[in-house]
Parts: C-alpha cells; sequence; structure tokens
C-alpha cells in the first residue's frame, strides 16, 4: 500500500496525517492579523496608547495612527474628521452661583459640554449607567455661564470639551476643566462600567476622585482673561 494515501478514502495525506489539499489551503491563506488595536482609517498597527479624531457629523471618535491623525489637525480645512488636541487647562477663577447649576438641568454632579460646529450650538452629555447621555441644555442658563466665565471660549468647537463638576459634599464650588473630547467618553466609559443605582455609587465615586486627581496633576492654569481683570481693576 502506498504510505501516502489513506487505506480508508485513497487521498493523499502528508506524513503527518493532514491532508495534503488542506495543507496547500492553509498554506495559501493570509496570515492571521497580529493582536491589538488597529488604525481604523488605513488598518495599520497602533499602539495602546494612541490619539483620536472626531466624526463631526456623529461625534464619533476614531483610533488612529500617528500619520493619519496628523491628515486632520487643520482646524480651517473643511473636512468631516477632525484631530483631538492634547491640551488640559483648568480655570482656576471659574464661577458657578448658587442655583446655576441646577438651572443646567443636568440630573448629576457631572456633565462635559462642547460646540458642535454642526448643530452650531453648544451640546451636553452626563454619565450614567448607559454611557453618555445627552441633556437638553438649556441655552439661556448655558449663556449666563459662559458670560461669567469669558475664558471658557478658549475650548475648540468639537474636539475639546469643558468638563465641569458641580458643587458637592466635598467641595464648596464647582470646577471646571478644559480637555480633550477623547477624554470625556474614556470618563464615561469608565463609569459606565461601575455604575450603581442613581448617583454611580461608591465604586463609580472612587474612580471619578482618581481621575480629577490625575486631572489636576495634568493641568495647567487657563490663560487669565484680560477683560476680567481690567473690569475688576486690578494694580
Amino acid at each position: 500500500m502506498n504510505p501516502g494515501r489513506s487505506a480508508e478514502t485513497g487521498r493523499a495525506r502528508a506524513p503527518g496525517g493532514l491532508p495534503v489539499a488542506l495543507l496547500r489551503r492553509i498554506a495559501a491563506s493570509p496570515p492571521a492579523p497580529p493582536a491589538g488595536e488597529r488604525c481604523e482609517m488605513c488598518g495599520e498597527p497602533i499602539p495602546e496608547e494612541h490619539q483620536h479624531v472626531v466624526d463631526l457629523e456623529s461625534h464619533a471618535m476614531m483610533c488612529t495612527c500617528r500619520p493619519c491623525y496628523l491628515l486632520f489637525t487643520d482646524a480651517t480645512a473643511h473636512l468631516r474628521y477632525r484631530s483631538v488636541p492634547d491640551r488640559y487647562l483648568l480655570f482656576t477663577d471659574f464661577e458657578l452661583g448658587p442655583g446655576q447649576w441646577d438651572e443646567l438641568e443636568i440630573p448629576v454632579g457631572l456633565a462635559f459640554f462642547f460646540h458642535s460646529s454642526r448643530l452650531d450650538r453648544t451640546v451636553a452629555f452626563y454619565p450614567g449607567p448607559a454611557g453618555a447621555t445627552e441633556s437638553e441644555l438649556p441655552l439661556g442658563a448655558w449663556g449666563t455661564v459662559l458670560a461669567q466665565n469669558p475664558a471658557l471660549a478658549l475650548a475648540v468647537p468639537d474636539t475639546e470639551a469643558l468638563l465641569i463638576r458641580g458643587p458637592g459634599p466635598d467641595r464648596s464650588r464647582a470646577d471646571c476643566h478644559l480637555v480633550p473630547v477623547d477624554a470625556c467618553y474614556e470618563l464615561v466609559g469608565q463609569l459606565r462600567r461601575l455604575w450603581r443605582g442613581f448617583d454611580g455609587g461608591q465604586e463609580a465615586r472612587g474612580q471619578l476622585a482618581a481621575f480629577f486627581a490625575r486631572l489636576d496633576s495634568r493641568s495647567r492654569p487657563a490663560p487669565e482673561d484680560k477683560s476680567r481683570s481690567l473690569a475688576g481693576g486690578s494694580p
């Protein structure tokens, strides 16, 4: 009997027992893609720490390699996508008067705000068990916040957000950071996995405290608004 053929089928087999035709198909198949994340634009592998571009139509984030990221850094170009910058600022003189947080109609103590160039208005999102939830932002209430804090206009539309934490048991006043918008979505995703009950629960609050500790260490003070300094008669 030919040792290269099966007694049952008569098909040619390799010395290891696998049919020769199967080995040929395996050899002809393309190798499996390497594990890890890939650029959502060109498909190239990217490291775990990578940059993002935002879809201006849907506000969705896309993971990108450095070359693809650089294609969309021009804020004046009329493109569907825009690269998310890496700027962190703290508004040390941020003002939010008593009751103003309630006037914004945010049901939890945290929200992020950014100007959508496609909608031509500011949109607001807050975290919850379903992820990022859009709020019906009262334009009059938000306009008052902007009038009191003109430096907030530093935020670049679509790609930078104003992350505001309202007054709470552990702080008497609200605080505001300017952050990349992808950092807000990342935070919301982290909180979603831990969220319990109406207010998020102890684990979510611990995650939030750790996030703001890192944010405080990373942020630099926002440039002082000159018009406010002159109005205040500073020396």
